[in-house]
């Protein structure tokens, strides 16, 4: 499989495939094909089904395979930000917000990843529930706005806005962290909880969040009155 990324900040990745090469994605994500790649929607397992349920993801999966010759399809991002490929290892998985999963090549295997402390997760907004990609093979993650890289040293940890995180190697724990105060918490604006990243491992931020930005959008419209 060769691909080529394109159109920042509303990116699309372009995957070129040998005969009998297959793409898994999300329902909904692909956005052109050649006439030769075959679709088959499934669900995955009963277990996965559910997993996906509760996540809010939907409930299949696409599969699509060149079938016939080489052939070509596109995935595109569904907000403004940035398409990367991650290489998935047996010995290298990552977690991912929800909505970052885009398409992935056939052996990397995707499952629900629940926070450390969970109900406090549930009560942290986004980020409580996340996607874990294992497995063997390329991956490609969509992330929302613009995207700050680091590298936690063991022990290391940074405090992040829930929705601001968007991917972690698996090496790196989540916790969640409550804010501290009263006043901060009904005026502060940043919610209940935090997320504690604590290193090793690699970390990936994005810098508006779908959520932010819905909220933002939310503030500017009139209150309708009855």
């Amino acid at each position: 499989m060769k691909y080529v990324i394109k159109g920042e900040p509303m990116p699309v990745v372009i995957c070129q495939l040998e005969e009998g090469e297959t793409m898994h994605c999300e329902a909904g994500s692909m956005s052109w094909m050649s006439p030769n790649m075959q679709m088959e929607t499934s669900g995955g397992g009963a277990g996965k089904v559910f997993g996906r349920l509760f996540s809010g993801e939907s409930l299949f999966q696409n599969k699509f395979t060149a079938n016939g010759g080489n052939g070509l399809i596109a995935f595109s991002s569904s907000f403004p930000g940035s398409i990367r490929a991650v290489e998935i290892t047996p010995d290298k998985s990552v977690v991912v917000q929800k909505r970052g999963y885009l398409a992935s090549e056939s052996g990397v295997e995707l499952s629900v990843f629940f926070q450390k402390k969970g109900m406090a997760g549930f009560f942290g907004g986004e980020g409580f529930i996340m996607q874990k990609l294992s497995g063997q093979g390329t991956a490609f993650l969509e992330f929302d706005g613009s995207i700050v890289e680091y590298d936690l040293k063991e022990g290391q940890r940074i405090v992040v806005n829930t929705g601001n995180v968007a991917m972690v190697d698996e090496t790196c724990t989540l916790d969640v962290q409550q804010v501290k105060g009263v006043k901060n918490v009904l005026f502060g604006g940043e919610g209940l909880f935090h997320t504690v990243i604590t290193g090793p491992g690699h970390v990936v931020l994005q810098t508006m969040p779908l959520s932010g930005f819905v909220s933002m959008i939310a503030g500017m419209l009139p209150s309708s009155s009855n």
